[in-house]
């Protein structure tokens, strides 16, 4: 048990980063050495700090944190996570996609032991095993399928040792070891990201631009298909009534086989009617716009031609010299 003196040291550097920070993150330290650990740490000098201890210390300073200071009640939302070998790895408020950087790229190769829980999926590739053909029953054993080349057993197919979140069993963990493979890589590992009083998953974090207006775009195509379906317009759902409109509007116009015509509706109208003169006429507009295209791009070389000269050329502003 640590002295009364260390736990109080304790608990005032926790409580200090309670109060300096605003953003932490709750890490996982499974397989974590203390040299990977002691790396991490200087790399975040001056940006941040890393904290371990017991969950149940951590639980009464924070506790007791919160008491005194009802202004950071937003600390509560941690305790609950407190569960399993984790630690808090605080970070300023600029600096924290570095601090997350440093974490992730700070791991450290191991090999499959038995009982350890997977991080990834590991797939053993097809090729050549170096194995003299005597151990063919081993790999049999595993269900392994192999096959007798130049000499040695070579894998035929693609094989799934060990799948993501299971634990390594003592027959894959072996078969790795023979083959010579390190597939995991051990180190710190986000699992929450406390926020000024907001706890979220660590995945929110590889958020951008893009994937923000991909799912926004997709949110919006449900809304405007329910809409549709409901026979409720929404704004999502208006340019596509707009354009049920038309095809509606076409439809009874080419059904009627009247002669009216409205502008959003000429070509689709022309086509239903005469598709050899709507294709002619898409063509000659096509053929019209790259004729305007190529005219503008000879005017921009001859006046590009002009400037390069700078009106030395006879009839031009500078003949009087």
């Amino acid at each position: 048990m640590p002295s009364r003196e260390k736990k109080e040291q304790y608990f005032e550097t926790l409580e200090g980063h309670l109060a300096k920070y605003d953003n932490m993150f709750l890490v996982h330290a499974d397989h974590v050495g203390s040299k990977l650990m002691a790396d991490i740490r200087y790399k975040i000098r001056g940006i941040g700090d890393v904290l371990m201890g017991k969950n149940t210390m951590m639980r009464k300073c924070i506790m007791q944190f919160i008491e005194a200071n009802p202004e950071k009640a937003g600390w509560e939302a941690v305790i609950p996570l407190l569960q399993g070998n984790v630690g808090f790895v605080f970070a300023n408020k600029a600096s924290v996609s570095t601090v997350r950087d440093i974490i992730v790229e700070n791991t450290v190769p191991a090999p499959a032991r038995a009982g350890t829980e997977a991080n990834i999926d590991v797939y053993i590739q097809p090729g050549p095993t170096g194995c003299d053909p005597s151990q063919t029953s081993y790999f049999q054993a595993m269900n392994v399928p192999t096959k007798i080349s130049r000499g040695q057993i070579e894998i035929t197919s693609v094989v799934h040792a060990v799948e993501k979140g299971t634990r390594v069993t003592p027959g894959a963990a072996d078969l790795l070891q023979k083959l010579g493979q390190c597939p995991f890589t051990f180190g710190l590992v986000i699992r929450k990201v406390y926020d000024n009083g907001s706890v979220y998953d660590a995945a929110v974090l590889d958020l951008n631009p893009d994937i923000i207006q991909a799912k926004f775009m997709n949110g919006a195509r449900n809304v405007a298909a329910v809409s549709i379906a409901s026979n409720y317009p929404t704004l999502a759902s208006m340019p596509h009534n707009l354009a049920l409109a038309v095809k509606m509007c076409c439809a009874v116009i080419g059904g009627a086989e009247a002669d009216y015509t409205f502008e959003k509706g000429a070509t689709a109208l022309l086509f239903m009617k005469d598709p050899a003169a709507a294709l002619a006429a898409a063509a000659a507009a096509g053929g019209g716009g790259a004729a305007e295209e190529k005219k503008e791009e000879e005017e921009e070389e001859e006046e590009e031609e002009e400037v390069a000269l700078g009106g030395l050329m006879p009839g031009g502003e500078d003949d009087a010299w």
